[in-house]
């Protein structure tokens, strides 16, 4: 399994030729909602629970509409590291594939970009996080509908070297729900991970 979304990610970037982005984040869980988190009110989980994934992009449409949005198909895959849980001391590992879109702002010599992402999530097992927020005989699923929410800024134009223009730093939410209940009945427990993050357009 682990081979062929390998393979698919290669597969994108091979395709995408001079438009593709790659991304490398690392994060933590969070004990709060996606709607507690983007009104700042995030806090960390209780366990020091981590992810560290890899998302690799193709740019479908430059400036969609002839507006400052950048539309990708994106696919990623993640490890979840749950040892600080004794219960819970495997590893769980995710696929990921969904449309990104870039709404990008030229500010002070910078580009500001604010990414909303939609698709699906699938991982090896349930996470930690997800047992927890549910209710006992709750419904729980490997797959589930997949937010991806980010805001960076030009790393590149931010310290003035050419050679590094579109490489981007900045922070993105790894969401993981049932929609309540539209996603294989699962109506509690989807999981929060807020990640820092490096990311090079080609």
């Amino acid at each position: 399994m682990k081979t062929l979304l390998l393979a698919l990610l290669l597969t994108l970037n091979l395709i995408a030729q001079d438009n593709y982005s790659m991304r490398l984040a690392y994060g933590k869980a969070s004990a709060s909602t996606l709607g507690e988190i983007i009104s700042f009110g995030s806090k960390l989980h209780e366990f020091d629970y981590t992810v560290i994934g890899l998302d690799g992009g193709y740019l479908l449409k430059h400036k969609l509409f002839d507006k400052p949005l950048d539309l990708y198909l994106r696919g990623g895959l993640a490890e979840f590291d749950e040892s600080a849980n004794p219960a819970h001391s495997d590893k769980v590992y995710e696929a990921t594939l969904y449309i990104k879109l870039f709404y990008n702002i030229d500010f002070l010599d910078n580009r500001i970009r604010f990414g909303f992402g939609e698709g699906a999530s699938y991982t090896s097992n349930i996470l930690s996080v997800e047992e927890l927020e549910g209710d006992i005989g709750d419904n729980k699923s490997y797959y589930l509908n997949y937010i991806d929410l980010s805001l960076d800024l030009d790393l590149g134009r931010l310290i003035h070297y050419k050679p590094m223009h579109n490489t981007y730093v900045g922070w993105a939410l790894k969401h993981r729900s049932g929609i309540f209940g539209l996603i294989n009945g699962v109506t509690k427990g989807g999981s929060n991970y807020n990640t820092v993050y490096l990311e090079k357009n080609f």
